[in-house]
C-alpha cells in the first residue's frame, strides 16, 4: 500500500528552520532516521521510506506554500495513490507551541496551503496533523512571525514533539487515522515552557510565504 505524507513549507534557504516549514522540518527529519535522503523531482523533493510492508512516499512541494495543492494533485495522480491515504504535516498558530493535533478532515482555518489543496483537490476531507507553533506576536505582526525561525529554546522543545509527529506518520500508515488519532492526541496535548526571546523577523515574502 501507498501513502503520500505531505509536509508543508516554502523552499529556499531563507525559510530554513522557520516556523511555517514545519512539516519540511519534520519529513526531513524523518528521512534522517531512516538513513535516506530527498531527490528533487517534478514540483517537490521526494523521499520514499518503507515501513512495516507499507511505501510512505514524503513530499515536501516546491511550488511555495500558496499553491501547495498543485503538487499534492500531480503525486496523488501519479502513484496512484487515494485520498484517505495522504497525510498533511502542517503549522498551526491556533494551537500552544508543541501542540500536536490529528483530524480526518477540517477546514483550512485560515491556512493558505490547506486552502490551496482543498481547493484544488475540491475537497477538505483528508487527514492532517497541525502542529502548534504558538501566537506570540503584537498585532499585525502575523507573517513575521510565522516566517520567523526558532529561538534556541522553542528549537530544542520542538525537537522533542517532532518525534512524535514521525511516531504518528508511522501509526497512520499501519492503523489508520481513528486508531492513531486514540493513541496520540491526548499525548500531543502540551503545556509549552516558557521560550523566551523575540521572535526573529523572516523574508518578507508573505505573498510567496502563505
Amino acid at each position: 500500500m501507498k501513502y503520500l505524507i505531505v509536509g508543508l513549507g516554502n523552499i529556499g534557504e531563507g525559510y530554513k528552520d522557520t516556523r511555517h516549514n514545519i512539516g519540511f522540518t519534520v519529513l526531513d527529519a524523518m528521512a534522517l532516521a531512516s538513513n535516506t535522503s530527498f531527490t528533487d523531482k517534478r514540483y517537490g523533493a521526494i523521499c520514499d521510506i518503507r515501513y512495516k510492508g507499507r511505501d510512505l512516499i514524503l513530499l515536501k512541494p516546491s511550488t511555495f506554500m500558496n499553491l501547495s495543492g498543485n503538487a499534492v494533485s500531480y503525486w496523488l495522480k501519479k502513484e496512484n495513490i487515494p485520498l484517505e491515504n495522504m497525510l498533511v504535516i502542517v503549522d498551526d498558530i491556533a494551537l500552544p507551541l508543541g501542540s500536536i493535533r490529528m483530524r480526518p478532515k477540517g477546514s483550512d482555518g485560515g491556512h493558505n496551503g490547506l486552502a490551496h489543496i482543498s481547493t484544488t483537490l475540491a475537497t477538505n476531507e483528508y487527514p492532517r496533523i497541525r502542529v502548534g507553533i504558538g501566537n506570540s506576536f503584537h498585532k499585525g505582526a502575523q507573517v513575521d512571525f510565522v516566517l520567523g525561525k526558532w529561538d534556541p529554546d522553542e528549537k530544542n522543545f520542538m525537537e522533542g514533539r517532532t518525534s512524535i509527529v514521525i511516531d504518528m506518520i508511522k501509526s497512520f500508515a499501519f492503523a489508520g487515522v481513528e486508531l492513531t488519532m486514540t493513541a496520540f492526541n491526548k499525548e500531543g496535548k502540551v503545556s509549552p515552557p516558557q521560550v523566551g526571546t523575540p521572535p526573529q523577523v523572516g523574508p518578507p515574502s508573505p505573498l510567496k510565504g502563505g
